[in-house]
């Protein structure tokens, strides 16, 4: 794929060639196929290249596997290996602020008029085909569309740095939140480990997230106030509140459009999704 135009990158693969280079010199290692006597294996670079163009494009298994002639149980296997590699390179790029991270995004944060605010966090649904043998309404979400829902947590820079997947779409989002290992890591008081701070009207912290209106107000999740008459502080607050809260919502919306995969229903591996 040396010789492909760098347009074809950005417009198939959603990513510079750079991008997609370092991305195969560091899976490439973990993808590496010995010759047998019944086949010659796909190159690591053509593996790569397919998993991502299929993430990429809204096509099925059937016609994405036609463009790089391959079969459809090739282009399985390789979805499911490239995802193994990306998870077992990558995985520590999720993390919790810490360090000079953590200063910096508590900066930005506190630059929109949240001091000591760590990110933000929201739920969205993925589509699937209903899971084989398990009870349709577990799944059917609020579009009554079968899903599972996905938290994430992110910044204001759209950097993710916690994520949460695998229950039914019909699992509300507290509850889900409730099941998180986030949650457990707050309640304990091991999420936020920076010094206390001192708030508006005395109210001492040593960090929290911001929410919409969905969860109710809590020690560590910020929501609006909320309601229609509201007095010139809470409509300013609720404001302020919503602006920078709605950094999640525009990771997602960054992240269905890069991977397209995620605006239609398909066939997932439940068993290997909440990784």
């Amino acid at each position: 794929m040396d010789d492909t135009a760098d347009g074809y990158y950005k417009e198939k693969l959603r990513m510079s060639p750079r991008v997609f280079r370092e991305i195969m010199e560091a899976l490439s290692p973990h993808l590496q196929r010995r010759v047998t006597f019944y086949r010659v294996p796909s190159m690591p670079d053509h593996i790569i290249a397919y998993a991502l163009y299929h993430w990429a494009s809204e096509e099925m298994y059937e016609t994405s596997t036609l463009s790089f002639n391959i079969g459809r149980a090739s282009g399985l296997i390789a979805v499911e290996d490239v995802t193994q590699a990306l998870l077992r390179v990558y995985r520590e790029k999720i993390v919790w602020h810490s360090g000079f991270r953590r200063m910096v995004v508590l900066r930005a944060f506190e630059a929109k008029g949240f001091r000591n605010c760590y990110a933000c966090i929201d739920c969205t649904q993925i589509y699937v085909n209903k899971p084989t043998n398990a009870p349709s309404k577990n799944y059917i979400d609020r579009k009554h569309r079968f899903s599972i829902v996905a938290q994430a947590v992110v910044d204001l820079d759209l950097r993710v740095t916690d994520v949460f997947v695998g229950y039914p779409g019909s699992c509300h989002d507290i509850r889900v939140l409730q099941l998180s290992s986030l949650w457990a890591c707050a309640e304990e008081g091991d999420l936020f480990r920076g010094p206390a701070v001192v708030l508006p009207f005395g109210v001492k912290t040593h960090g929290y997230i911001l929410r919409d209106n969905d969860y109710p107000p809590m020690e560590w999740i910020i929501v609006p106030y909320g309601g229609t008459d509201q007095c010139a502080d809470e409509e300013r607050f609720d404001n302020k509140q919503k602006v920078a809260s709605g950094a999640v919502k525009r990771a997602f919306g960054r992240l269905k459009g890069m991977w397209r995969l995620f605006l239609r229903t398909h066939k997932t591996n439940m068993d290997s999704l909440p990784q």
